[in-house]
C-alpha cells in the first residue's frame, strides 16, 4: 500500500518487521511473579480491533511503523499532519490500512480472526 505524505509517495510494510515494531512499541505487558513487569508483544490483538473501532492515534502508529523502510522515513508527526488533512479521505484511509493488512502474510490471520 502507498500514500503520499509531504509530496512523496511512501509504501507501507506490513511484514514481520512491522509487527515487531508493533509489540516493542505497543507490547501487553503481564506481572510475573518474581520479575516484575514482562512485555510479551500480541500488540496486533489490541490494534487491530482499534484500527476497526475508527481510533486515529493508533492509525497513525500503524502508518509510521508500517514506513519503517521508507528513506528518508517521515516522522511521526508527518504521519499525524497527514491524518489530521482535511484532504485525507479517513474512513478511505482505515479501510485501507485494513485492507492493506489483511493482505499481508504476516498479520493475515491476525486481521481476520479479530473483531472489533
Amino acid at each position: 500500500m502507498e500514500i503520499k505524505i509531504n509530496g512523496k509517495e511512501q509504501e507501507l510494510n506490513f511484514g514481520v518487521k512491522f509487527v515487531r515494531l508493533l509489540d516493542k512499541k505497543m507490547p501487553i505487558v503481564m506481572s510475573v511473579k518474581g520479575m516484575g513487569e514482562q512485555p510479551f508483544g500480541m500488540a496486533l490483538t489490541r490494534v487491530v480491533p482499534a484500527l476497526k473501532t475508527f481510533d486515529t492515534a493508533v492509525l497513525s502508529d500503524v502508518i509510521y511503523l508500517a514506513l519503517w523502510g521508507s528513506k528518508p522515513r517521515p516522522s511521526q508527526d508527518d504521519v499525524d499532519a497527514f491524518i489530521d488533512d482535511d484532504k485525507t479521505d479517513i474512513e478511505k484511509l482505515f479501510s485501507d490500512v485494513i485492507d492493506a493488512m489483511s493482505k499481508s502474510n504476516s498479520v493475515k490471520l491476525a486481521t481476520k480472526n479479530l473483531k472489533a
